[in-house]
């Protein structure tokens, strides 16, 4: 099941990123127009990541990304790509969906490294996390784009 739903998302997150989305008829022949074209690089690599957070607890996650987690990403060279909530009405309780791209995969590799010992994020993360924990799970996929995807 867990299998399946992974995915699922990885399928929707492929479709988000192929300008169907945008309304585009012939999403190839708009790559340059398209919102994605910043996304395009030779050796990119893309992360996507499921969390579950326990019963109660998505809003305060959603608040940290918000608030702290996205900047942080940023400051060490992780790309937001997007963020999603499952339209299945049970996975949206407790689900958070994301993508992330990074030059490379030594770079996500060294990204994740430095992003984990930030103070700022050592101090986020503690304060989060003072009436309990904000994940029961992480889900971690690297994906490769095809040859014939518009994000790369």
């Amino acid at each position: 099941m867990a299998a399946k739903r992974v995915l699922l998302i990885g399928t929707m997150a492929a479709l988000f990123g192929t300008g169907y989305a945008f309304g585009r008829m012939d999403p190839v022949a708009d790559a340059e127009a398209s919102p994605m074209a910043s996304f395009q690089a030779a050796d990119r690599v893309f992360e996507l990541r499921t969390y579950t957070a326990p019963e109660g607890k998505l809003d305060a996650l959603l608040t940290r990304f918000r608030d702290h987690t996205m900047r942080i990403f940023d400051k060490h060279g992780m790309t937001n790509v997007g963020y999603w909530l499952p339209q299945d009405t049970t996975l949206r309780q407790n689900t958070l969906v994301y993508l992330l791209a990074h030059p490379s995969r030594a770079a996500a590799d060294q990204a994740w490294l430095d992003f984990q010992a930030d103070p700022e994020w050592q101090r986020v993360y503690e304060e989060s996390q003072r009436d309990g924990r904000l994940s029961t799970s992480v889900v971690r996929m690297y994906l490769d784009p095809t040859d014939f995807s518009q994000m790369r």
